[in-house]
């Protein structure tokens, strides 16, 4: 097998087998973290020209050449050297390659294990900040679709049981509900993300006069780590990350799930725009809701970066440990498939056309004004638990006569309980039940109207922050 040179290989007397350089080499993936590397680079230039290990011209030459660097990468010019095994040691080795052995000066001090934990760093707070937005616009999405459609009633489900009558637009707020903390998740992590790990050293912290706190300022990071040990060596931030995000994408499968059974011939309550949905190869009438079922599918390998990383991380003793390179491919693939998630997911739910006939067919069907039936009766001074024992005998009686509630007569209703009298009906009518749940939080249209003010209050205020 062949061999190449690394730049660590003063220590060893012969190169790197290239079978465990194709092993252990990350610049496949670890490449989008250039803007990154570039930026920590830059700032550390700075820092050590403070500390007087470069010279003004020394340190005005690494940073020309870094910034000319980043360009090339911008235009998606990478063509490492075997010997490149990751984008810090790429950058560095082109760094030379522009202006010479100065180059070899940047690293002064520093080691790849605080470099690193520095680019996932801010590439975390960036893509953070792209997944914020982009719950937002989802909700936005929900939003719109709630307030267009205000009056229209569904079923309410337990059990997947046809329950109590709702309005389709507080069914939606709770997915609104959801997404709302799954954005103060991500932003709440930020406090553990935006730590600056540069002036760890490889573990023991650098022996250079290096200000962490300017550093730290410059990268626009509010905290500095406060152990060496730990600033190296731990990705509870990430895993945090992760487990931001696979609660993100449980909430965005329960969703879908939903809209696959809702478009369903048997539920019928909405139909998906064709731009997102997909035919069938062999059956000329199939519109089949993929996009939402990929969706549901993507939920799983989210949920696996998370627990790769957290095994990955189980065992490890303090500090570095070249384990952790499994980080970078499990937070890329998290970040991309939560973002094109929410980012198709949007434009879909803004395109589904309600079918509010049968949403409300369905509500009027399986006695879901039950609970409002033997409310009446405690209204009339029965106890609740008595009311639920008549009214139950009535539902019986109705499944067997094939009748709903509000079809019996006041002799049928009677052979049951003296208290009910002519208001029943009304009592137990869909409105009538919407409107009596009026409670904050609750799915009555005055209720509604309101939740849904006071939600693009605070989605206009976060914006506001921005």
């Amino acid at each position: 097998m062949g061999k190449t040179k690394k730049a660590w290989g003063g220590r060893f007397g012969e190169g790197t087998d290239t079978q465990v350089e194709a092993y252990t080499a990350s610049i496949s993936f670890d490449w989008r973290l250039y803007p990154y590397d570039v930026q920590g680079s830059i700032a550390y230039a700075r820092a050590l020209m403070k500390a007087g290990v470069l010279t003004g011209v020394e340190a005005g030459r690494i940073i020309r050449g870094l910034e000319e660097i980043k360009k090339e990468l911008d235009k998606g010019r990478l063509d490492p050297d075997p010997a490149h095994e990751d984008i810090h040691m790429y950058i560095e080795g082109r760094l030379i390659e522009k202006i010479g052995e100065v180059g070899g000066k940047l690293h002064t001090g520093r080691s790849r294990n605080e470099q690193v934990a520095l680019d996932l760093r801010l590439y975390l707070r960036a893509e953070t900040g792209e997944i914020v937005r982009e719950i937002r616009a989802l909700q936005e999405a929900l939003l719109d679709q709630a307030e267009t459609h205000l009056d229209v009633i569904m079923p309410g489900y337990t059990h997947l049981q046809r329950a109590q009558p709702l309005l389709w637009a507080h069914h939606l707020l709770a997915y609104v509900e959801m997404l709302r903390r799954d954005g103060a998740r991500f932003r709440d992590g930020l406090q553990r993300v935006t730590v600056m790990p540069l002036g760890s050293g490889a573990l023991a912290g650098t022996a250079y006069a290096i200000d962490r706190a300017a550093l730290a300022e410059e990268l626009g990071f509010p905290e500095v780590s406060r152990n060496s040990v730990d600033a190296v060596s731990d990705r509870d931030f990430a895993v945090e990350f992760l487990a931001a995000a696979s609660i993100t994408m449980m909430h965005l499968s329960r969703l879908c799930e939903e809209i696959i059974l809702w478009a369903s011939t048997e539920f019928g309550f909405v139909d998906i725009p064709e731009a997102f949905a997909t035919g069938s190869s062999l059956m000329p009438q199939k519109k089949n809701p993929d996009v939402a079922e990929l969706a549901r599918g993507k939920t799983g390998r989210v949920f696996g970066d998370l627990i790769a990383l957290l095994t990955a991380m189980k065992g490890l003793p303090l500090s570095y440990n070249r384990d952790l390179q499994e980080d970078k491919e499990r937070v890329f693939d998290a970040v991309d498939t939560l973002r094109g998630t929410l980012q198709v997911l949007a434009p879909l739910l803004r395109g589904l056309r309600v079918n509010a006939d049968r949403m409300r067919q369905a509500t009027e069907e399986g006695f879901l004004n039950a609970t409002d039936a033997a409310d009446y009766l405690v209204s009339k001074g029965l106890p609740f638990r008595r009311a639920h024992e008549v009214v139950g005998k009535i539902v019986r009686y109705c499944i067997e006569q094939r009748k709903r509630l509000e079809e019996l007569s006041r002799e049928e209703l009677s052979r049951y309980s003296p208290l009910f009298d002519a208001g029943f009906y009304t009592y137990i009518a869909l409105d009538a039940s919407l409107h009596r749940r009026a409670v904050v939080g609750g799915t009555a249209p005055k209720q509604v109207r309101k939740a849904i003010q006071v939600i693009r209050a605070e989605l206009k205020k976060e914006m506001g922050k921005k």
